[in-house]
This record gives structure tokens, sequence and C-alpha cells, in this order.
């Protein structure tokens, strides 16, 4: 892998890792925003929104050790996934979230698209990344 392709590698790995642990910390920071754009039809919000931030914690941490980054990648990618249901569910009930703009949660969902293929390409062994274009 060249010396461009890595400096891509680690800036993705660095935009990976602040995403989570930044969300992930604010998952207990800002608890109430969160429980506020929960979807009503989620069961126990509040333990949706703990555990999901100690998950968005972990795996961040988890992608900083070489060892553990594939499966910390996925586990990310995986809940990422999770989580699109009640973005959509955003999307779709605008006015439930008066607080957000529609732009805003339309770009939402298109951030979460480039996020996924950014955890996936960042955390992958790099022969994996060298098949991509």
């Amino acid at each position: 892998m060249g010396g461009l392709a890595i400096r891509w590698h680690h800036l993705g790995l660095a935009i990976v890792f602040v995403w989570f642990m930044g969300g992930g910390i604010l998952h207990f920071t800002e608890e109430a925003f969160f429980l506020s754009i929960t979807p009503p039809y989620v069961p126990w919000p509040l333990a949706a929104v703990q555990i999901s931030g100690v998950l968005e914690i972990l795996g961040a941490v988890g992608i900083l050790i070489p060892r553990l980054r594939q499966i910390a990648g996925t586990c990310l990618f995986l809940l990422t996934l999770a989580v699109t249901p009640a973005n959509i569910h955003m999307s779709l009930n605008p006015e439930a979230y008066p607080y957000v703009t529609e732009w805003q949660l339309t770009l939402r969902l298109v951030v979460q698209m480039l996020l996924l293929v950014c955890i996936w390409w960042s955390t992958r062994d790099s022969r994996w990344r060298d098949l991509t274009p």
C-alpha cells in the first residue's frame, strides 16, 4: 500500500474514531436529545440510548487496536445499520422533530451511507482495500 493510500486509510480511521467516540460520549452528555429522537416504536428508549452509546465508545476504542480493528469495524458497521430505521423514521416524520430541518434529516441519511463506506473501507485488512477502485 502506497504512502497516499496509507494517509487516506488513517484519515478514514480518524473520521470513524471521532464520529463514534464523540457520538458515544454525547449519548450520555446529551441523553435528552437522543431520547427525543428515538422513534416511539423502540422499546426501552433510555436503555437503547445508553447501550448504543457504550457500543459506539467500545467500537471507537476497538478500531485503534490493530488486531481488533476489523471486528470492531464490523460491529460499528452493523450498529450503524441497526440505527438506520430510526433515521428513516425521522425523515418520514419531520413534524415530530421540529428542531431539525427536513434537509438536515435528508443529509443525515446521505452522511450515514458515506459513513458505512468509510467504516468498511478503513477497518478492513489492506488486501480488501486494494480491491476498491
